[in-house]
């Protein structure tokens, strides 16, 4: 069993926010695979279904972005998992926009949803980092981070939700770089 978990805010003002980019990507994938429909467990939603042979646990955290890793911890403690089996997918500042990288371990680089799952798990857990480009300065990034997806980038985000649940499979069966190099493929067509 593996805990998938999108970082967010929760509420319909934050919904198309760059920093939900997480909650977006869990939402594709449940659509995608037909997930059980999602339930008030852990501090936030969680949803049931099966990717491959592997049974896999979606959840949004309600507790805000800064504090994730409480319902991440208590969904991990309840199933008895590792960190290793916790993955996490969020906004990366540091990526261009509607790129994906995934790795596994390290620092939190300034994201606080990051910096509160590694407070509740240590750092070994996975991580799907979602692109959504720097503003240019420091000063613009809470605005950038806490701003609406534009028009113009609607498409193209749909397109990235779309490939990352597309091959999700390659994440439930262990191989990263698969996934990867396939939903870059995706996006290049």
């Amino acid at each position: 069993m593996q805990l998938w978990t999108g970082l967010g805010n929760p509420g319909p003002q934050y919904a198309l926010h760059r920093h939900n980019i997480g909650f977006m990507a869990v939402d594709a994938i449940a659509d995608l695979y037909d997930f059980s429909p999602a339930k008030k467990q852990f501090q936030g939603w969680l949803q049931e279904g099966r990717i491959g042979g592997g049974k896999i646990l979606l959840l949004k955290p309600a507790t805000f972005m800064n504090e994730s890793g409480r319902s991440i911890g208590e969904a991990v403690r309840f199933f008895k998992l590792a960190p290793e089996d916790v993955t996490v997918f969020y906004d990366e500042l540091d990526l261009a926009p509607f790129k994906v990288r995934v790795k596994r371990g390290g620092g939190a680089a300034g994201h606080n949803g990051i910096r509160s799952a590694i407070q509740h798990l240590g750092d070994p857990f996975r991580r799907i980092r979602l692109g959504i480009g720097h503003p240019g300065h420091k000063d613009r990034v809470t605005g950038h981070v806490l701003g609406n997806f534009a028009k113009a980038e609607m498409d193209p985000l749909a397109d990235l939700l779309g490939a990352v649940a597309a091959e999700a499979h390659w994440l439930a069966a262990g191989d990263d770089t698969r996934f990867v190099n396939d939903v870059a493929l995706r996006l290049q067509g």
